[in-house]
């Protein structure tokens, strides 16, 4: 489901029917809730400040929060883009997107809409972001291959995936940056910054290089 711009409705929208994709060769984190931590402390902590500025997150900009949840990062990028820029509030849980489109509502914000993804597809629209955000979520996807490969359609020339996530194994909702790396090579992405933040985390940005054949993904093993 996808939802009409400018309206933050949801619209039905069907998923591709598209070649098949290797399973990532370590655990795959359960989705334990949409509120990733209490949102106080990360403002304290000035996560999205921080996130913000090393991104260049500026006026203008159409932006997806990819695995949105409660919103945090939807909240917070909103007024930065401005209304010329746009927010794609995306998730695989009806229910999150519901919650969120409301939470939006309340909050005054006319520049973000709502799709429903699965686990393989974001179901965005053709060359429609500048950037994708994965923020503490990129462990939970189950079907990564398939989902960074179909997200090459989605980015604008020159676009860039970034990933925000902590330094641990993903069955303790983390990832290694190197296992990251690998994966994200094997679909054919290359990282262009790293950041070490605190309290373990880290920030990361990909660019598309080159498209590979799904036949020929070898997944990466975790260490």
């Amino acid at each position: 489901m996808q939802s009409s711009p400018g309206t933050g409705e949801i619209r039905p929208v069907k998923a591709p029917i598209g070649p098949a994709f290797p399973a990532p060769d370590r655990p795959v984190a359960s989705i334990a809730s949409a509120t990733w931590s209490d949102e106080d402390a990360r403002d304290n902590d000035g996560e999205a400040e921080d996130v913000i500025r090393r991104l260049g997150i500026r006026p203008g900009m159409h932006i997806a929060d990819i695995g949105a949840g409660s919103g945090y990062y939807t909240i917070r990028l909103s007024p930065v883009v401005g209304l010329t820029g746009r927010i794609v509030a995306n998730d695989i849980i009806p229910d999150y997107l519901a919650r969120l489109r409301k939470r939006s509502a309340d909050k005054g914000l006319t520049n973000v809409d709502f799709t429903l993804g699965d686990a393989g597809d974001a179901n965005l629209a053709s060359q429609s972001v500048d950037l994708a955000l994965m923020a503490h979520m990129y462990h939970e996807i189950s079907e990564p291959f398939a989902l960074l490969w179909r997200l090459q359609d989605d980015l604008k020339p020159g676009g860039r995936l970034a990933i925000l996530d902590s330094d641990r194994p993903t069955a303790r909702h983390g990832t290694p940056p190197a296992l990251l790396r690998c994966e994200l090579a094997a679909a054919g992405y290359q990282q262009i910054a790293f950041n070490r933040l605190e309290n373990g985390r880290y920030l990361t940005v990909f660019q598309p290089t080159f498209r590979p054949d799904p036949g020929t993904i070898r997944p990466c093993k975790a260490n």
